[in-house]
């Protein structure tokens, strides 16, 4: 078994590895998580230490105050023009470098700044490698209030098992950043999620799910036997 030391060795490794990709005045999608701190604190590093200049673009509340405390300048992602590069971690990554996203339920933001992204680069450990999505984390879907009920019904007609997710140290649901629940849904290995991300997407009350197909150019994955870091590309 792995252990946390090895594991935030390789966090860190594949953190340090997409900064690499940080060129003068990029402006960055600033991901949100355990991995994605790695690659924010070593833009950090290279800012001070190097004199690159680049402009973070927060994916959530964490990342903000995260970029704030290594002196990165923010533009949020409503005054940005263009996102030069976005770096986040993963829930799962499928064979196809498809990607679950959202335990820490900012996904919608995350998708947001990955989509205006010219380039968009996954860090991951490879526990987070699978075979399918699904497999490992059910599909989060950030839901709007008055559509709770509506849409857990939905998701049980399109063959899921919804709950809503509830808080940890505090009573009652999660509540995003941008105010509202996230539905986790268990889907069997025999559902098209492409099928349901596109009805979901269709269903009024529906923010975001956290599939996220097609999205991802690259993927740093850190290799425990090795302790090195392996870069998959999309396939044309």
């Amino acid at each position: 078994m792995k252990s946390n030391s090895s594991n935030e060795a390789l966090k860190r490794s594949v953190g340090i590895a997409a900064a690499r990709l940080v060129a003068d005045g990029m402006v960055c999608g600033m991901g949100t998580g355990s991995t994605a701190r790695f690659f924010v604190e070593e833009v950090g590093r290279r800012m001070r230490e190097e004199g690159v200049r680049v402009t973070g673009v927060p994916t959530s509340f964490q990342s903000r105050l995260l970029c704030q405390q290594q002196g990165i300048p923010l533009c949020d992602a409503q005054d940005c023009r263009r996102i030069d590069l976005a770096v986040d971690g993963a829930d799962e990554v499928d064979p196809d470098l498809n990607v679950m996203k959202g335990g820490g339920a900012a996904h919608t933001m995350e998708k947001l700044v990955a989509t205006m992204a010219s380039q968009f680069v996954v860090i991951v450990d490879e526990s987070k490698l699978v075979p399918r999505l699904g497999t490992t984390i059910d599909v989060p879907i950030e839901v709007i209030l008055p559509a709770l009920g509506y849409v857990t019904a939905v998701v049980k007609r399109l063959g899921g098992e919804p709950r809503v997710r509830m808080g940890t140290n505090k009573d009652g649901p999660v509540v995003t950043d941008n105010g509202q629940l996230v539905i986790d849904a268990k889907f069997g290995s025999e559902v098209d999620l492409r099928e349901v991300d596109d009805r979901l997407h269709h269903t009024p009350g529906v923010l975001d799910t956290g599939l996220f197909f097609d999205l991802a150019t690259k993927v740093l994955v850190g290799v425990s036997n090795s302790m090195s870091v392996r870069s998959m590309e999309r396939k044309a």
